[in-house]
């Protein structure tokens, strides 16, 4: 198992370089799309389904359908940059200096000593009646309830998605009628 779980990962990291140094944006989206289904494959290995399909779905299908939209109405290269940009160089390396020391206090993969393998947390147990409003089964308020953010967390994020490519094809449908005058 351990050996399909590094293949992925280096599938992962191949083609997160390969994305950032394309140029032919098309290209770039069926890889944004390859990379949602290794995700959504390394995902089911960690046995997470729910968020495999939901990567499936949203990131391989959806996120793909809206990027190839939005391409359909600009163009197909990116420009070139033609100086080095320090500042989103700094943003992205603290950022990813900061998510790696969120995980140095995790504890170690597959151990079955791990909190999340040995029971689930009695604060659910002893906080579903009075934060579901007398809602008997423990099981129901979990997922709908405290999974609730989670969704809505990810409605959010498909929402705002949404808007931001209505407003990037509301751009486009400005320019054509400038370019027209």
């Amino acid at each position: 198992m351990m050996v399909i779980e590094f293949a992925i990962l280096g599938m992962l990291v191949t083609t997160a370089v390969t994305i950032a140094r394309m140029r032919d944006l098309w290209a770039a989206i069926m890889f944004t799309g390859i990379y949602s289904f290794l995700s959504a494959s390394w995902m089911l290995l960690l046995d997470a389904p729910d968020v495999s399909f939901t990567e499936a779905a949203v990131g391989a299908g959806i996120s793909t359908v809206l990027m190839l939209s939005t391409l359909s109405l600009t163009g197909k290269e990116e420009k070139k940059s033609k100086r080095f940009a320090p500042i989103p160089f700094l943003v992205v390396t603290v950022t990813g200096c900061a998510l790696i020391y969120g995980t140095l206090d995790m504890p170690p993969m597959g151990d079955p000593n791990d909190p999340i393998h040995l029971h689930p947390d009695p604060g659910f147990v002893e906080r579903s009646q009075t934060d579901m409003h007398g809602m008997p089964n423990v099981v129901t308020a979990i997922l709908a309830s405290y999974r609730g953010y989670d969704t809505l967390g990810e409605t959010t994020v498909v929402l705002t998605a949404g808007i931001a490519v209505l407003l990037i094809l509301r751009r486009g449908k400005e320019e054509h009628v400038e370019a027209e005058l």
